[in-house]
């Protein structure tokens, strides 16, 4: 666990930059700190926090900003099946625990560090979940509170630290041009069903899926090749 913590430690640092630009935005839009802190802890998404706000900044219906965040978080179904033999032997109350905190960031540092070492297992993936929960819990609260007594912070562009964020992420998952296509396939199908005028959260399943069918006919491609 404490491998893991201290594994982690760069990609918090990254993590609680953008949670105190979410804290900031929430509080703009109406949301207390306790309340962002809140939902950091029992959500901790932050992909879908951040749609989920928006939607219901622009729409005033919970409903609608729940379902927003539920359809960005389909993604945690694969996750959480790829973590089974990681998550194997352990109690039903701690795989629930290590489910919650998994995130993006430690679980796919998690299965780095296990495909380097098969001995890397739930111990580091907690560890460095709990750090990260954590750290994302108190980055947005604190930008919340800050965000509550400064003035419209929209104007100053930090509305833009979003979008840097998810950029910067998806750069670190770039594997080079030879696999484009399901870039590019699931760019230009969540364009099209915005543009149809889905909702920006099913826009993004949307292009998910597409490209998720781009990757499984590669594959076929190439197994038929050989």
């Amino acid at each position: 666990m404490i491998r893991g913590a201290v594994s982690i430690l760069p990609l918090a640092f990254g993590a609680a930059l953008y949670g105190f630009a979410f804290g900031l935005l929430a509080a703009q839009v109406g949301f207390t700190w306790w309340g962002v802190g809140l939902m950091s802890a029992s959500v901790h998404a932050g992909s879908s926090q951040i749609v989920a706000v928006e939607q219901l900044a622009a729409t005033g219906t919970v409903l609608g900003a729940v379902l927003a965040g539920v359809a960005l978080n389909l993604r945690y179904v694969g996750i959480v099946a790829s973590l089974a033999d990681v998550l194997d032997g352990l109690p039903l109350r701690l795989r629930l625990i290590a489910i919650h905190i998994t995130g993006d960031e430690n679980w796919a540092l998690t299965m780095a560090e296990r495909a380097k070492s098969p001995d890397v297992g739930a111990a580091f993936l907690m560890g460095s979940g709990l750090v990260m929960i954590s750290v994302w819990t108190a980055s947005t609260a604190l930008g919340a509170v800050i965000g509550a007594v400064l003035p419209d912070l929209e104007r100053f562009g930090l509305g833009f630290a979003f979008t840097a964020a998810f950029i910067a992420m998806a750069r670190g998952l770039w594997r080079g041009r030879s696999r484009a296509l399901p870039w590019a396939v699931a760019a230009g199908a969540t364009i099209a069903a915005i543009s149809l005028g889905a909702p920006r959260a099913y826009g993004i399943v949307a292009g998910a899926l597409c490209g998720l069918v781009a990757i499984s006919l590669m594959r076929r491609r190439r197994a038929a090749a050989r």
